[in-house]
């Protein structure tokens, strides 16, 4: 219980501050830390998560910055993937799980560096456009949500800030409200699937509640710039030892 709920502040705190669901520190915490297999670890994150994204949407909208409607699209189209992300994960084998989750991280990583050099759009306005960018956003990421076993915010948040025009606090905020209703389809699917373990819940979602308030209050005290610095050396760093990780031997709770 004691590891549960430390593995749940991390990965809250890291989720809250960068607007994450914070699977990516969950994940390999949980592989490593509580002996959960790859797929395991996928699934829990992912049941988890929904208590990040709700936490982390409230503690986001009492500083003002959820989009509710942009939040609305990108559930909406992410409650549609989600489920084939989460089959699609259970059908890879654990190695390659791994390595698809540390290449996705690094990918995102490099999007996020190059961030500042590229042209935002100027603010954010609903047209029709914008409304479809918000959708295929929104389907990209619940299917990645239920992949990778995280929020599906690394692919909402860059998005909504280069697309859409948001704000980095804004998109971060909308991207925790709209991984609330997506993660929570992808989780019922792993748990259909026996990829959920329910015993160390408790404690990850205690954990996990109050690191994203620290997280997320302490979120609004940064600059937009020291955001996506922490974002993307963190991710940098989990993802390439992700990928280091399966080039030996498969450890004991990897394996089918």
């Amino acid at each position: 219980m004691a590891v549960s709920f430390l593995i749940g502040l991390l990965a809250g705190g890291f989720g809250g501050l960068v607007g994450l669901g914070g699977g990516a520190v969950m994940i390999p915490l949980m592989v490593r830390q509580l002996g959960l297999s790859q797929h395991q670890a996928h699934g829990t994150s992912l049941m988890a998560l929904v208590c990040t994204g709700l936490a982390g949407a409230i503690t986001y909208a009492l500083n003002g910055s959820v989009d509710v409607l942009a939040a609305v699209c990108l559930a909406g189209a992410g409650m549609l993937t989600a489920w084939v992300g989460a089959h699609a994960a259970h059908a890879m084998p654990p190695r390659q799980l791994r390595r698809a989750f540390g290449s996705f991280l690094v990918i995102v990583s490099v999007i996020l560096v190059l961030e500042p050099y590229l042209s935002p759009a100027p603010h954010p306005v609903y047209g029709w456009h914008t409304v479809l960018i918000l959708l295929c956003t929104g389907a990209l990421a619940g299917f990645i949500s239920g992949l990778m076993g995280v929020g599906g915010g690394s692919i909402m948040v860059p998005a909504m800030v280069l697309l859409v025009g948001m704000g980095q606090h804004l998109a971060q905020g909308s991207a925790l409200l709209a991984m609330v209703p997506a993660g929570a389809v992808g989780a019922i699917a792993h748990r259909r699937l026996g990829n959920v373990v329910t015993a160390i819940l408790p404690g990850l979602i205690a954990g996990i509640i109050l690191g994203t308030f620290l997280g997320g209050s302490l979120a609004h005290g940064l600059s937009d710039a020291s955001l996506r610095l922490v974002f993307a050396v963190v991710l940098i760093g989990l993802g390439v030892r992700d990928i280091r990780s399966t080039s030996g031997i498969a450890a004991p709770a990897e394996a089918d």
